[in-house]
């Protein structure tokens, strides 16, 4: 079975049941799958889900889909479709709220336009999204580091001034998802695999662009360096040889002190050059993957952005990190 990148693992349940059905006995079917002993949370997109469990993207992904016995300690309720639907709603309610600082765009689609939608995220076509969702007007980020959220088609033919309402600051919204690998990993098929959720960190933060003196372009890893300080601080000290900081997770806040254990307080942590820092940094940074792409931290953040969101319009980034 083909998974678009895009949707949802229920989405698929109606076609494998049927290539199951005549080995599937009598009872109720829960349908959930598992990856290597890890059951995979439903409300997570395919195609992050892959690019954060495969660190050696494996073709075809071999799943084990499971009818019977859902953990249902480990992942939340699903009542299949109705469920994806309402949590993608949700997300897209969410993200127009980051962008715009309200849900109007999206709660005022008609029926017609959001049923269009729909179908087109469940089905997986992006060229039908791609016309439908210019109606929300949640984009594109521009250079000028503002997001448009007025339609293009209502400035064309016009010399009318924009109204002062029609920007707002470029605000984009921003899933993080960090799993921890070896430190000493060299090749990413040695990554040991999942084996619970609870080794991987969920952050959900967007992310403000703003201009900053001396600053060209906005880069992703100037991105990543506010959303996970956890990982990315620029403090030179000598803790990239001691112990780990505390997993980052939604409610953690960075650690702003520069001691560890072990290194008394009044002593000054040992200093580094800005090259040492660089390379200590890339070297925990093992891979950072946004939609199957292993990208450079000097990516420019706009083009990521504009270009590599989901369709409720959150960017998810999935960052390896040596630990």
């Amino acid at each position: 079975t083909l998974g678009p990148r895009v949707g949802y693992f229920p989405l698929l349940v109606s076609t494998i049941k049927a290539h199951f059905s005549s080995s599937l006995p009598p009872g109720v079917d829960t349908v959930w799958f598992e990856y290597k002993g890890l059951p995979l949370k439903w409300y997570i997109p395919i195609g992050v889900l892959f690019d954060l469990l495969c660190a050696d993207p494996e073709r075809p992904w071999n799943l084990t889909v499971h009818f019977r016995g859902y953990p249902a300690d480990i992942l939340s309720p699903c009542e299949g479709e109705d469920s994806v639907k309402w949590n993608y709603n949700n997300s897209l309610k969410e993200a127009a709220f980051i962008i715009t600082g309200n849900s109007k765009n999206v709660m005022n689609m008609s029926q017609a336009d959001q049923l269009a939608m729909w179908e087109s995220v469940r089905k997986g076509d992006l060229n039908s999204y791609m016309n439908i969702s210019t109606k929300l007007k949640l984009g594109p980020f521009e250079e000028d580091f503002l997001v448009r959220t007025s339609s293009l088609g209502s400035r064309q033919g016009s010399d009318e001034p924009e109204s002062p309402g029609s920007v707002k600051p470029c605000r984009v919204p921003v899933r993080l998802y960090v799993r921890r690998v070896q430190e000493d990993l060299e090749y990413l098929e040695d990554a040991i695999p999942v084996s619970d959720w609870e080794s991987v960190s969920y952050i959900n933060r967007p992310f403000e662009i703003r201009k900053e003196e001396g600053r060209r372009i906005t880069t992703l890893e100037h991105a990543l360096e506010t959303l996970l300080p956890e990982f990315f601080g620029s403090k030179p000290t000598a803790r990239a040889a001691g112990p780990e900081p505390a997993a980052a997770t939604p409610d953690s806040a960075p650690d702003d002190s520069d001691t560890t254990p072990g290194t008394p307080r009044d002593r000054e942590p040992a200093s580094a050059s800005p090259q040492e820092m660089d390379v200590a940094k890339r070297a925990r940074v093992k891979l950072v993957r946004i939609q199957g792409m292993a990208l450079g931290l000097d990516t420019p953040f706009l083009w990521v952005a504009n270009n590599l969101r989901n369709p409720e319009c959150f960017l998810h980034v999935c960052v390896y990190i040596g630990a």
